[in-house]
């Protein structure tokens, strides 16, 4: 059951979209609702975004609400910053994730922190869309996964959809919450179609995993690029093994209780996201586990994700480290 449905959110009309298309949708729709929302990042509005997400926002809403910055990452976040805390709701872009290192002291002192330090008499309504994840060849400079840090920082909130409903939805409830979120964006998943409500109250609550695949014999925990990695490998083993498999959705708040639920069915937990094996995600969800369902699990649970290492440049190195369907079908086999 989708976490839609769980909350009781109407479905009305959907429509074939990719993620491109679904977060373009997002920024439109909130933008039309809510005209102090606005978009501000290098090359986001007469280029079109890096990745074309933006295209066509500046024809449509101008350049007061869809600004170019100058390649200064510290000083358009805390510009954003500023703006959130004095009424507006800003959606920051940082063009790749590896660059949010530049912006670290806007975000860990200013951004997470005002809200607690004011005595929440100050909201900070900032969205930060970023991509992150390799695959293109692109070096390590421009391939890293690094949203495990965000969901560490008390004060911030991160998201990493891995369908096209999720990121529209997502999306929406990032620019409407009061608080900072970060909303990340696997850049070789743009191109991944799927069916996306269209009406333009719907949403996705921050927290709420979904399950996409409903199984008996083995749960997978996977994000972004990994979740259609997963429901792959899980339609090749169908008759052999019963896979569920979960969108995890939200990194902070997670949604502790569907995985629980889940794998209190299974016996079997694998946790399969794009960063380094280390003191990350994975761990996060296998402490929940171990904390809440370690009396059902029947096996060892299994880590699928990036070895303690930066992305190669290397075309064969790179794909040597990206964990793909094979690594999510061989932890499968090892446990089922």
């Amino acid at each position: 059951m989708s976490a839609e449905a769980r909350s009781g959110q109407e479905v009305r009309g959907t429509e074939t979209m990719t993620i491109r298309e679904a977060i373009r949708a997002a920024i439109r729709e909130e933008m039309k609702r809510d005209e102090r929302v606005f978009l501000m990042g290098e090359d986001v509005a007469t280029f079109g975004g890096v990745f074309d997400v933006s295209d066509g926002l500046l024809d449509e809403f101008g350049d007061e609400r869809i600004r170019d910055t100058p390649i200064s990452e510290a000083g358009f976040m805390g510009a954003g910053i500023g703006a959130a805390a004095t009424g507006s709701r800003p959606v920051v872009e940082i063009m790749f994730s590896d660059f949010l290192g530049v912006p670290m002291e806007q975000i860990m002192n200013q951004m997470a922190k005002m809200r607690y330090m004011f005595g929440g008499k100050t909201d900070m309504p900032v969205t930060v869309r970023t991509t992150e994840g390799g695959g293109m060849g692109a070096a390590s400079q421009h391939s890293g996964t690094v949203h495990t840090w965000f969901a560490h920082f008390p004060g911030l909130f991160a998201v990493t959809p891995g369908t096209p409903e999720a990121a529209k939805g997502l999306l929406k409830s990032a620019i409407r919450s009061d608080d900072p979120v970060f909303f990340f964006e696997n850049k070789m998943i743009y191109e991944q179609e799927g069916e996306v409500p269209t009406d333009p109250d719907f949403t996705v609550p921050i927290g709420e995993a979904s399950v996409e695949r409903e199984g008996d014999d083995v749960t997978v925990v996977a994000t972004q690029r990994l979740v259609g990695e997963s429901l792959s490998t899980a339609d090749d083993l169908a008759g052999d093994v019963s896979v569920e498999v979960i969108d995890l959705r939200s990194l902070y708040p997670m949604d502790t209780d569907t995985i629980v639920e889940s794998v209190g069915k299974t016996g079997r937990l694998i946790v399969a996201d794009e960063s380094p094996l280390s003191y990350g995600v994975h761990a996060e969800v296998m402490a929940r586990v171990n904390d809440d369902a370690f009396y059902s699990l029947d096996a060892p649970m299994q880590r699928v994700g990036v070895p303690d290492t930066h992305v190669p440049f290397s075309p064969a190195l790179e794909r040597e480290v990206l964990p793909d369907a094979d690594d999510v079908r061989e932890a499968i086999e090892n446990v089922a």
